[in-house]
């Protein structure tokens, strides 16, 4: 599912946030001064992070009654059989069209 929604960077991102919060950990521990800029570095790799798992969520796409589909191969196989249905309705009112304009309908 994270494969499939693209979301394999956010999960990146939080797993750098721990690692950096662990170095922070460490490093104010031994009582180092730039311990600081690695709890800012955790801040912004957490927020980042979320944005990328927030971005799906907010740029779905909507189909035709407004619903959202987020798990994309669902997504794929509808928009194949709608695609299907719309090809197969054509032919189908065309030669209702062509019936009527004869008189047979």
């Amino acid at each position: 599912m994270i494969k499939t929604l693209k979301l394999q960077k956010a999960v990146i991102a939080f797993i750098l946030g721990i690692l950096a919060l662990i170095a922070y950990k460490v490093m104010s521990v031994n009582k180092v001064e730039s311990s600081n800029y690695m709890l800012s570095f955790a801040g912004i790799l957490f927020i980042a992070g979320a944005l990328m798992l927030i971005y799906p969520i907010l740029f779905a796409k909507k189909d035709k009654e407004g619903c959202v589909e987020l798990d994309p191969e669902i997504q794929e196989e509808m928009v194949a059989t709608e695609a299907q249905v719309s090809t197969t309705e054509e032919p189908v009112t065309e030669k209702v069209v062509v019936n009527e304009k004869m008189g047979e309908a």
